[in-house]
């Protein structure tokens, strides 16, 4: 006798908001994980009164009201921004590209001398008329000088391989704001669950059972028998066990650091953008919570290769690996019982508000 009307596998956002959402509309659920806590990849650990994001930063930010308002029913948000600087060859940068950036390249001080100088550097590859790779497709949008400084290191540590291999959609379009704003993203709404995420995702699985260190695939036949149907949000080919081919992703290492100074780079994110540096950036995890302790948090970041073992983080959304999930997603149309949801099953490198979104949108097919 099944004593679940669904399984969800994986206590990540897009499983907790179903999860939610489930128990609200009087369905009962099991939320299973393999980790040891909940949260996937927004969860925070915590040392010396510091929120540090295990897996990377994460800061929500979104242009759609509902979404910013769903969010913040279950956790209140602080006013974070997100304006990380750039390092390279020992020279900071601030990004997005804007005229603090532009100044610091070039000197330049009005946007008229900006955008001439762009031109200019533009110029050299006019010739260019179909980029075979994401290296002429940046030099063709920006030229040589903010490739070489802000570009070409930083990607290609991020997806291990050269730039001349890599596509050219990866950089289908460059930003560049003639206005002195560092502010990262352009949305309406944006910040960080005062406490950390942890508090965002503990409301959500409120009131739902949660089994932490539990193996989906170790016990795959057992907990099926539970529930009527799965939420499945884990690789997409690992549940058909691989049947057309394995999918690549591209792996993170975090090391974290406590250190006996107040304050160590002075903002949240810098990118390290050369190539002989091997992480890509520095994270310093109290400045998202505007932190006053005496102490501080760092982590590196280094991008590596996926192996089994290691997460994986970004799917390398290329023709060859595109083409293989088509076809787990053409099949996964036809499991009646199992659904499947977040990053990973969709194979999609997706924001935080397109995973809630997403989530609330199943929600809405299921019990409309």
């Amino acid at each position: 006798m099944k004593r679940y009307d669904y399984l969800v596998v994986g206590s990540g956002l897009f499983g907790a908001v179903f999860a939610h959402e489930a128990l609200s509309a009087g369905k009962r659920c099991l939320v299973i994980d393999k980790r040891s806590h909940r949260g996937g990849n927004i969860y925070c650990e915590e040392k010396a009164g510091i929120r540090i994001h295990a897996y990377g930063a994460h800061i929500f930010h979104t242009d759609d009201k509902a979404v910013w308002d769903y969010v913040n029913r279950f956790a209140e948000f602080n006013r974070y921004t997100n304006s990380p600087m750039a390092c390279y060859e020992g020279k900071l940068y601030n990004l997005p590209f804007n005229m603090n950036t532009f100044y610091q390249l070039w000197g330049v001080r009005t946007p008229a001398e900006a955008q001439a100088k762009i031109a200019e550097e533009r110029g050299a590859y006019e010739h260019i008329a179909r980029p075979a790779n994401l290296e002429e497709q940046a030099l063709k949008l920006c030229g040589r000088d903010i490739y070489t400084r802000l570009i070409k290191g930083y990607t290609e540590k991020q997806w291990g391989r050269p730039a001349t291999e890599l596509p050219a959609f990866i950089i289908r379009r460059l930003p560049f704001r003639f206005v002195f704003d560092n502010n990262y993203f352009n949305d309406a709404y944006q910040g960080i669950p005062k406490g950390g995420y942890n508090r965002l995702i503990d409301a959500l699985l409120e009131g739902t059972e949660v089994r932490l260190d539990t193996d989906y695939f170790r016990h795959r036949n057992e907990l099926e028998a539970l529930a009527d149907k799965i939420l499945f949000t884990g690789c997409i080919d690992e549940f058909f066990d691989y049947r057309f081919g394995h999918l690549d992703y591209r792996s993170l290492r975090f090391e974290h650091r406590h250190l006996d100074v107040e304050n160590f780079q002075g903002n949240a994110v810098v990118n390290y953008t050369a190539s002989d540096v091997p992480y890509t950036r520095i994270i310093e995890h109290k400045h998202f919570e505007y932190g006053t302790q005496p102490t501080t948090v760092i982590t590196y970041e280094y991008p590596e290769n996926y192996l089994p073992g290691k997460g994986p983080y970004y799917p390398v959304n290329d023709t060859h690996n595109n083409g293989i999930y088509r076809q787990y997603a053409e099949w996964a149309e036809r499991q009646e019982r199992i659904l499947f949801g977040g990053r990973l099953a969709r194979y999609t490198y997706a924001d935080m508000d397109d995973t809630v979104a997403a989530a609330l949108a199943l929600c809405r097919k299921q019990w409309s």
